[in-house]
Parts: structure tokens; sequence; C-alpha cells
């Protein structure tokens, strides 16, 4: 990355530079250029001054002295010797040259410029001819400066290019090291986080930037990670301790079997066994709540027809089920599931009530609220939501005595969530604990 990075900023910079190198080396060129015809056009002024601008078709006027009051040269005369800056010469209506600084080449054009190499000098030349009268003038200057301007600033910029190169480099190449090296800090100890650490976490850069953002994301990952790898690990510790129980009790009526009736080895045997059913069953819809099998299916349920129906068996337990509150409710959903839900529900409020159990179901704006309460002894306010945890039993011993397993207010948020729904537990009116179910409805 840093390589690229280098590479493609100094590829940049250098079409710009070269780019301006050359537009600047023009325009000086041009610059320059312009400077010697506006040179040539002010001699061409003095020369026709000086000729008094003669009247077009009078033949041979006399010969033109020369600007600087020297003597006229002809055509005739020797130019072998190296030329002025300014050369001029003045050819009269007939074609003859009545005067010259130096001689220049007979085919001009008229009123024009023109760049000629004259004999004996060493920069070409720009010729401008005009006319004055009857007189045909041209000047020539000398494009020695405009080539020595052109040297003089093309030098440097051939040095100078190549180390703003170097320099835009070597700068590049530090800003992108600098900016990369949290990420190859991160990179390292991310080689280090395996199953065991989860606990580690990569260095956040104090700047505020993308590199911190992406390290505090994954930081929040590692975290989720973390937790969710405890949660497992006390999900098995549970699952084993909870199972080690019946286990126990199944070993110790064998062992005793031949000092005992028969009959009471059959019954411990069969009330262990449902008891391992009844968790093994659990855990197996827990674990298919968990990765969304149980919400895969979708149907219309009336959970006013579940609610009656669990209200009913609770009262064969011998205990009161107050079902005027509720009315007609549908969701879609899994039946098995939202069965699931209200036994759930219900059989938690059947082992911790008194005397009398509470259900109720209405409709709202967005859906159905489900109502479970019970006249036991309520939940702590810092325990209410704990008690949605898997294994977790406010009341140890009597939770165990009566089967509770201490999973099925977890099975129901499992289920509850995964159809967008919530589940909430408070204080009830009937003096124990009020689980409230809220699900959208199915329109």
């Amino acid at each position: 990355m840093k390589v690229r990075a280098t590479a493609g900023a100094v590829l940049v910079v250098a079409i710009a530079l070269i780019a301006g190198a050359v537009a600047l080396v023009v325009m000086v060129r041009e610059s320059l250029r312009d400077g010697l015809e506006a040179q040539a056009e002010q001699q061409i002024a003095t020369l026709a001054t000086q000729l008094g601008a003669a009247r077009p078709g009078t033949p041979g006027p006399d010969p033109a002295p020369a600007p600087d009051g020297t003597a006229p040269r002809t055509a005739d005369e020797d130019d072998d010797e190296e030329p002025e800056d300014l050369v001029w010469q003045v050819i009269d209506a007939s074609g003859a040259v009545a005067g010259a600084s130096r001689s220049l080449p007979r085919a001009l054009p008229a009123e024009d410029t023109a760049r000629f190499t004259l004999p004996g000098a060493d920069h070409p030349y720009l010729v401008r001819t005009d006319r004055a009268g009857g007189w045909t003038i041209a000047v020539g200057v000398s494009l020695e400066d405009v080539d020595n301007g052109t040297e003089a600033l093309v030098t440097p910029l051939l040095t100078g290019i190549p180390l703003l190169l170097l320099v835009c480099a070597a700068v590049t190449w530090i800003v992108v090291a600098r900016a990369l090296a949290p990420i190859e800090r991160i990179r390292r100890e991310a080689e280090e986080i395996t199953g065991d650490r989860l606990d580690r976490r990569v260095p956040e850069p104090a700047s505020r930037d993308e590199v911190h953002r992406m390290a505090r994301t994954m930081n929040r990952m590692l975290a989720r990670l973390q937790a969710s790898r405890e949660r497992q690990q006390r999900f098995v510790a549970d699952a084993s301790h909870e199972l080690r129980s019946p286990l126990t009790s199944i070993r110790q009526a064998a062992e005793v079997a031949d000092a005992l009736p028969a009959g009471y080895l059959a019954e411990t045997v069969l009330e262990e066994s449902a008891r391992m059913s009844r968790l093994v069953d659990q855990l197996l819809v827990l674990t298919r709540a968990g990765e969304g099998a149980v919400t895969r299916t979708h149907a219309d349920v009336d959970l006013d027809d579940l609610l009656l129906a669990e209200a009913a068996r609770v009262r064969r337990a011998g205990l009161t089920v107050d079902t005027t509150g509720v009315a007609a409710g549908r969701v879609r959903a899994d039946r098995v599931a939202m069965g699931q839900v209200v036994r759930n529900l219900a059989d938690n409020a059947a082992r911790h009530a008194t005397a009398r159990v509470a259900v109720a179901l209405r409709r709202t704006a967005d859906g159905v609220e489900l109502t479970v309460d019970d006249d036991g002894h309520g939940i702590a306010a810092d325990q209410r939501e704990r008690v949605f945890d898997r294994f977790v039993r406010l009341d140890e011993a009597r939770a165990r005595d009566d089967g509770g397993s201490g999973l099925g207010l977890a099975i129901v948020k499992e289920i509850i969530n995964g159809y967008g729904g919530s589940v909430t537990a408070a204080e009830s009116p009937l003096g124990g604990a009020r689980f409230t179910v809220r699900l959208p409805s199915s329109g």
C-alpha cells in the first residue's frame, strides 16, 4: 500500500510539474519573441523616418544612412564577419539594395515576419519586413536572447523537477507509513488473539479517524465474541450440572435396588428419566430458537385459544385462573413456538403463585400484548432482567423440587425476540410477578 500510494502521488505530481514546466517555457519564449518583434517594428519605424517616407514609385532614392550614423552597407560588401544582434536592409522600388547594415535574403515576405539563418551567425534571426513609401525595409533581430532565456529556464527545471519528485515521494512514504502504523499494530495484536484469549483487545489510536473507528469496532466485536463464548461455557457447565442430578439419582436408586422394593426403583427411574427428557427437550428448543429455526414458519395463530387452553390446564392443578382479560388476538408465527411461549409463562406463574393466576390478551396499535400475573412473592427489581438468562433460578431449591430447570423464561425470550417482539418482567397488581409479551400483529 505504501508503494502504491507513493507511486500514485509521484505520478500525479510529475504530470502536473512537467505540464506546468512546458507551459512556462512556451510562455517565456513567446514573451521574448514578442519583445523582439516589437524591437524590429520600432527599428523599421526609425528607418522609415530617416528615409523621409519617399513617395511611392519614385525611382532610385539615395541610400539611407544607418540609424547609428555610420555609412550604410551595400549588397556587394563582404558579409563574412559575424552579424550584429540587430541588422537591417533597405530595398528601393526597383528591387535594388539601397543600403544595409547586413545583407538579408532577397526572398523576403512583404509585411510579414520570418525566420532566417544568416551566414556567420550562431543563432537564427527573426526578420520583420514592412513598406514605407517606395522603400521595402527589413529588420532582423537575433533570437540569441530567446534561446539563452529558454536555456536559463530549462536548466533549473530539469534539476528542480526530479528533486521535487524525490521530496514528494519521501513525504508521501513517511505520511502513509505513519498512517498505516496503527493498522500494523492492530494486525500484530489480532494475530495473537485466539479462541482462548478473547480477552485481548487491539490498540486504539488516539486520532479520531477511520483507523480509530475500525479499532473500536474490532474491540466491540471481540467483546461480543468473548461474551458469547462465556455464555456458551456457562451453558455447557449448567447443562452438565442439571443432567448430573437425575443421573446421580438413577445411579443411587440402582445401587440400593437390592435392598428396596422394585416399585420404588421403577418410580424413581421414571421420575428422573422424565426430568431428563424435559431438560433435553428444553435444551433442544432453546438451541433451535437461537438458530432461528422456530421462527421460520409463519401462519395465523390465535393466541387467545392458546391462553384459554393453558388456563384450563392450570385450573386442574388447583389454582384459580382469571381469564376475563382475554380478548381476541392473532399473530403470524409458528403455532408450536407460540404454544411453548404460553405454556412456559403459565408454568412459571403456576410454580410461583400462592393461589391465583391471571392471564390477559389485548390488541394494541401495532400488535398484541399478552400478560401473565401471579400472586406469589414477585421478583426483585434488580433481578427482572436476569430471570431471562439460562439456568437462572432465584429460588434454587424450590425451583428444582418443582421441576424447574431455569430454561423456560430463556426459551420465551429467544422465541419472542426471533419474531421481533419483546418480553419484560414487572410487579403484578396481584402482588407477585407480571410477565408482558408484545408481538407484532398479523394485520
